[in-house]
C-alpha cells in the first residue's frame, strides 16, 4: 500500500470540509424581484418638488467571491431650485447575494455640497465581519449573522410573507451602516391605499422605528408603504422632519414580476 494514501485521503476529507464549511450562507426563498426592475420617484419637499430617485436591479447577475449576485442601485439628485442651493447627487449599491439575501459588498458615493464621502464594504458572513475601505483607510468591524445593509435591508423585507402579519407585529433585523451595528424593529401597520403618480395603490404600511437623531421628528417618524402584491415594491415613504416634511412617489415602474395592484376607481 502507497505510504502517502492516508495523507492523501486525510487532506482530501479536511479540504472537503473547509468546502462545506464554506457553503453556510442561510437560504432565503422570494419570488418579488428579479434582475431588470426599474423604480423611479419623485421627492417632495412640502409642495415643492425636490428631488428624484431611482432604484433599479441590474439587467445581469454578478459575481461577488463566486457567488451569484443581484446588483442593486439607489440613485438620488435634486433638480430645479433644490439643485441650486444644495446639490446632491448620491450612489447607494449593492450586490445582494441570491440565494441569501444577504449583502456581499456595498459602495456608496455622496455628493452633497461641498461634502463628500465613499465607501467600499466587503461582507464576510462566513466569518462575521465587514472590512470597510474609505479615504482614511481600511478597518475591519465584526457584524452579527445574517447582517443588512441599508439598500439589501429593504429588499430583504420584500421576501417577507406580510399577508400573515397583524397591526402592531414587530420585524426585528440588524444593519450595518457607518462603521456601526444597528438593531432595527418595523412595526406592521396594516393596509392602506395611498396615492401615487402611478395610480392609487393597495399598501402595507411599515414604521421603522428611527433612533434619537437631529432630523426625524419622533421615533415613528417614517412611513414605508410596499405594494400589496407579490411585488411588493416600494411605492411611497413618508417623513416627518423636524424642518418639515418629505415624500417619495412612485412615478414609474417597469420590470416587475407580475401585475401592480393599483386600486379601482370607485
Amino acid at each position: 500500500m502507497n505510504k502517502y494514501l492516508p495523507v492523501f485521503l486525510v487532506l482530501v476529507v479536511v479540504l472537503a470540509s473547509g468546502f462545506m464549511l464554506n457553503d453556510t450562507l442561510r437560504r432565503v426563498e422570494q419570488d418579488s424581484f428579479s434582475t431588470g426592475e426599474v423604480l423611479r420617484y419623485k421627492v417632495h419637499y412640502g409642495v415643492i418638488n425636490a428631488a428624484e430617485a431611482v432604484i433599479d436591479i441590474d439587467p445581469n447577475l454578478q459575481k461577488v467571491n463566486n457567488r451569484a449576485c443581484y446588483k442593486a442601485n439607489v440613485y438620488g439628485k435634486t433638480i430645479g431650485s433644490f439643485d441650486f442651493f444644495l446639490r446632491i447627487r448620491d450612489t447607494w449599491r449593492s450586490y445582494i447575494d441570491t440565494s441569501a439575501i444577504l449583502p456581499l459588498r456595498f459602495h456608496r458615493n455622496i455628493e452633497e455640497g461641498k461634502y463628500r464621502k465613499k465607501e467600499y464594504v466587503n461582507f464576510d458572513h462566513y466569518r462575521n465581519i465587514a472590512v470597510v475601505e474609505d479615504k482614511k483607510g481600511t478597518e475591519t468591524f465584526k457584524i452579527p449573522e445574517n447582517v443588512q445593509d441599508i439598500v439589501s435591508g429593504f429588499y430583504y423585507m420584500r421576501t417577507l410573507n406580510l399577508d400573515k402579519y397583524k397591526n402592531g407585529d414587530v420585524i426585528r433585523l440588524q444593519g450595518f451602516f457607518d462603521d456601526e451595528v444597528y438593531d432595527f424593529t418595523v412595526t406592521f401597520r396594516g393596509r392602506e391605499i395611498v396615492e401615487t403618480k402611478a395610480g392609487n395603490i393597495q399598501a402595507f404600511k411599515l414604521v421603522p422605528k428611527m433612533p434619537a437623531n437631529k432630523l426625524f421628528s419622533g421615533e415613528n417618524a417614517v412611513s414605508v408603504y410596499l405594494s400589496d402584491d407579490k411585488n411588493k415594491i416600494p411605492v411611497m415613504i413618508k417623513a416627518e422632519m423636524f424642518v418639515g416634511s418629505i415624500k417619495v412617489n412612485l412615478y414609474h415602474y417597469s420590470g416587475l414580476k407580475y401585475k401592480l395592484n393599483v386600486a379601482k376607481s370607485s
